[in-house]
C-alpha cells in the first residue's frame, strides 16, 4: 500500500478482508481478535488524543469549538435525512449518523512530515476531533441507553451525572498520580505498564457509567498528554508497541468483518454509496465552510478535510454497538449490510483522507506557504558523562532540547584522566547506559572514551573534533565548604568552552515538570546567540507542555516574545519584568519541587554582562539549592575569550 500511497491503515483492513471467513477464510476471527482488537480500539483513541498538540488547540478555543460543531452537525443533520430515505428506522438512521460525525486523525503523521503541524487549519482540526468525537460518543449512549432494559426514569439523569463525575474523577486524580509514579519509578517496562493500566481503568470506568471506553481512552489520553514528552523514551514504547500488535490485530480483525460477497446485493451497494458520499461531502462542507468564515486559503480547506475525513475507532465501536443491539423482534438495530458499508466507509475515508492530506501538504510546501523545514547541521549536542548520577537526566534533557528532525545524532563523552586509570571502567559503564537511554527513544548516540591529563582539556579538544554546538554537564555537588559553586570544573569549561554550554541539576524527573521560570539578563537580545539559547528553551517547554514564565527587561521580553512567534512556536508563556537583580528571594519564593528554574548567564565583558552575576552563584546555592536548575552560558566564538575573563573564573 506505501507504494501506492496509500496508508497502511487501509492495507490491514485489506489485509483482513483476504484472509478472513468471507476471504480466502485463512484464519477465524476468535477471541484473541476480540480482545486485542478491543485493547486496539481503545490505544487508537488513546494514541490520538496522546499526539495532538494541546498547545495550539487552546490558542484558538472558540473558532476550535465552532468548527468542531460544524463537522459534526453537518454530517449529523444530511446523514439522518440520507439514512431516512434509505428506509431506516428513527434510531439507525441516527446512529448511522453519528458514524458520518466522528473522525480519526489517521493522516495527522503526514502534517507531521511535512512540517505543517503549526498551521492554524491542523490545530482546528485537531480541536475539532476532541469536540466531534465526544458529541458522538454521547449520541451512542444516548441511542444504546434507549435499548437498556431499565424502568429507571432517572436514566438519563444518572448517566450523565456518573459521566461527569467519572470524567472529573479522571481529570483530577490520573495526573497527580502519574507525576508521583514518574517520581519514584525511572523502569521503563514498569512505566509503560502503569500508563496501559491507566488506560484501561479509564476505559472500565467509563463503561461502568453506561459510556463507551474508548471515551475513557480519548481521556486518559488527553489528561497524559503533557505527562509522555513526545521525544521520550516511554513514548517511543507506547507508540512501538502499540504499532507493532494492538493496532495490527484491531485493524486486521475490522477487515474480517467485511463480506465482500454482499456488496454484490443492490441494497448493499447502495447503502455503502450512501455512507460513504455523505460522509465525505459532508466533511468536506464543513471544512469549506470553515476556511470561508475563518478566512483561510483553499489548501488549508484541503488540510482540514483531510485530517478529519478519516473514519476508524470511533465509527467502529458505533458500528458494533449497533449491532450488538438486539430488538424486541430479535433483529439487530444495525443489520450486516449496514456493517460492510460502515467496514468500506472506514477503508475508503482512511484512503481519501491519506490523499487530501499528502496532496495539500505537498501543496503548501510547494508554494512556501509554509517556512521551509531548517536544516540543523550545528545541531550537534555532546553530553560530559563522567557522573554516573549524571547520565539519566542528561540524556533526557538532550532528547527534549534536540531538534526534531535533526540529522545529527547525540554524542556522549566519557574522560579518564591519566592519574585515574582505573575509571576507564566506570566510564565505559556510563556511556553504555546513555546509549541505551537514546536508543529507547530511537535516537542514535555517539559514544567517546578518552584519556586526557585533564577532564577541561579533554572536553575542550572534544568539542571542537566534533563541531559540537552544545555541551551538557551535570552540576557539581559540593563536598567541602570552600569550593566553589560551579566547582573548578565547571568554572573551567565556562571560561574555555566558547560553544553554548547548560549545566543542569535534576531533583525530580523532567516529564513531570509543571512550570519552567526563566531569567534573562537585561540585553541579552543582543548577543550574537541569542537564538541558540531561546530555540533551546522553546523546545524544552513546548515538548514538556508545561507553563513559562518568563523574568526580565521589557525591551528584553519584547525581543523574546517577537522572536518565538517568529519562529511558530505557540508556548504557554508569561512575560513579567522583573527589577529585584541583586537578591533572588522573591523569585525563590514562587519556585515549588516540580518547578524548573533556569538561569541565562553572561559571559565577562559581553553586553549582558551585569553586577549581581559575581553574587549569582551564592544566590543559587541560598535560594535554589533544593530546586530544579539549569544555568545556561550562552555560546561566543572561542577566539574572543579574553585571558582575563579565564583568570577571572578561575
Amino acid at each position: 500500500m506505501r507504494k501506492i500511497h496509500i496508508p497502511s491503515i487501509a492495507g490491514l483492513i485489506i489485509a483482513g478482508i483476504l484472509i478472513g471467513p468471507y476471504g480466502l477464510n485463512m484464519l477465524v476471527r476468535d477471541d484473541s481478535f476480540e480482545l486485542f482488537g478491543k485493547v486496539g480500539l481503545y490505544y487508537i483513541m488513546f494514541l490520538a488524543a496522546l499526539e495532538m498538540n494541546l498547545r495550539d488547540v487552546s490558542e484558538s478555543t472558540q473558532q476550535t469549538l465552532l468548527f468542531g460543531l460544524l463537522t459534526f452537525s453537518i454530517p449529523m443533520g444530511i446523514g439522518i435525512v440520507a439514512n431516512s430515505l434509505l428506509g431506516y428506522g428513527i434510531a439507525a438512521a441516527v446512529l448511522m449518523a453519528a458514524m458520518y460525525a466522528s473522525h480519526t486523525l489517521v493522516s495527522y503523521p503526514i502534517v507531521l512530515r511535512y512540517g505543517v503541524a503549526k498551521r492554524k487549519s491542523v490545530s482546528l482540526a485537531v480541536g475539532a476531533t476532541i469536540v466531534a468525537d465526544t458529541l458522538t460518543l454521547l449520541v451512542l449512549a444516548i441511542v444504546s441507553g434507549i435499548y437498556r432494559n431499565t424502568d429507571d426514569s432517572l436514566f438519563w439523569l444518572w448517566l450523565l451525572l456518573k459521566v461527569v463525575v467519572i470524567g472529573a474523577a479522571i481529570i483530577f486524580f490520573f495526573p497527580r498520580i502519574s507525576r508521583r509514579f514518574f517520581r519514584l519509578v525511572n523502569d521503563g517496562v514498569v512505566q509503560y505498564i502503569f500508563v496501559l493500566a491507566l488506560v484501561f481503568l479509564a476505559a472500565g470506568l467509563m463503561e461502568l457509567a453506561g459510556m463507551e471506553g474508548i471515551l475513557g481512552a480519548f481521556l486518559a489520553g488527553l489528561v497524559l498528554n503533557r505527562l509522555i514528552p513526545a521525544t521520550s523514551p516511554l513514548m517511543n514504547h507506547i507508540e512501538f508497541i502499540g504499532n507493532a500488535l494492538f493496532i495490527p490485530y484491531f485493524l486486521i480483525g475490522v477487515g474480517m468483518l467485511i463480506d465482500m460477497h454482499s456488496l454484490f446485493h443492490l441494497k448493499a451497494v447502495e447503502v455503502a454509496l450512501v455512507m460513504i458520499g455523505v460522509s465525505i461531502i459532508t466533511k468536506w462542507l464543513a471544512a469549506a465552510i470553515a476556511q470561508w468564515g475563518f478566512k483561510l486559503k483553499s489548501s488549508d480547506r484541503s488540510l482540514m478535510f483531510g485530517l478529519t475525513g478519516s473514519r476508524a475507532a470511533a465509527t467502529l465501536a458505533i458500528a458494533l454497538v449497533g449491532f450488538n443491539i438486539v430488538l424486541p423482534d430479535g433483529s439487530h438495530l444495525f443489520d450486516l449490510v449496514i456493517m460492510n458499508g460502515a467496514m468500506l466507509l472506514i477503508l475508503v475515508s482512511c484512503i481519501v483522507s491519506a490523499f487530501f492530506t499528502e496532496w495539500s501538504a505537498r501543496k503548501l510546501m510547494l508554494r512556501r506557504e509554509i517556512e521551509p523545514i531548517e536544516k540543523h547541521e550545528e545541531d550537534r549536542i555532546v553530553l560530559a558523562v563522567n557522573a554516573p548520577e549524571h547520565v539519566e537526566p542528561l540524556v533526557n534533557l538532550a532528547l527534549t532540547i534536540r531538534q526534531p528532525r535533526s540529522p545529527q545524532p547525540l554524542a556522549a563523552i566519557n574522560i579518564v584522566t591519566d592519574d585515574n586509570p582505573k575509571a576507564q571502567y566506570q566510564g565505559k559503564e556510563s556511556l553504555e547506559m546513555a546509549t541505551k537511554l537514546s536508543a529507547a527513544a530511537d535516537i542514535r548516540m555517539q559514544t567517546h572514551l578518552r584519556w586526557s591529563v585533564n577532564v577541561v582539556s579533554g572536553l575542550s579538544h572534544a568539542m571542537k573534533e566534533l563541531d559540537a554546538s552544545d555541551l551538557l554537564i551535570g552540576l557539581h555537588r559540593k563536598t567541602r565548604l570552600m569550593e566553589s559553586f560551579f566547582g573548578s570544573i565547571g568554572s573551567d569549561l565556562i571560561a574555555t568552552i566558547g560553544k553554548q554550554l547548560i549545566i543542569y541539576r535534576s531533583v525530580q524527573p523532567l516529564n513531570t515538570i509543571r512550570v519552567v521560570h526563566l531569567v534573562v539578563p537585561r540585553k541579552a537580545e543582543y548577543e550574537p546567540a541569542f537564538a541558540a539559547w531561546a530555540e533551546r528553551v522553546a523546545l524544552l517547554t513546548s515538548h514538556l507542555g508545561c507553563h513559562l514564565r518568563v523574568y526580565s527587561g521589557t525591551d528584553t521580553l519584547n525581543a523574546l516574545r517577537d522572536y518565538w512567534v517568529k519562529k511558530g512556536y505557540v508556548l504557554r508563556v508569561e512575560f513579567e519584568p522583573y527589577n529585584e537583580w541583586n537578591d533572588f528571594l522573591p523569585l525563590a519564593n514562587l519556585t515549588r519541587d516540580n518547578h524548573l528554574v533556569i538561569f541565562i548567564l553572561a559571559r565577562e565583558n559581553s553586553v549582558s554582562r551585569h553586577p549581581y552575576f559575581n553574587m549569582l552563584p551564592t544566590q543559587l546555592e541560598k535560594y535554589f539549592s533544593q530546586r530544579n536548575l539549569m544555568m545556561i552560558m550562552p555560546a561566543q566564538n572561542y577566539g574572543t575569550i579574553g585571558k582575563t575573563s579565564v583568570l577571572i573564573a578561575k
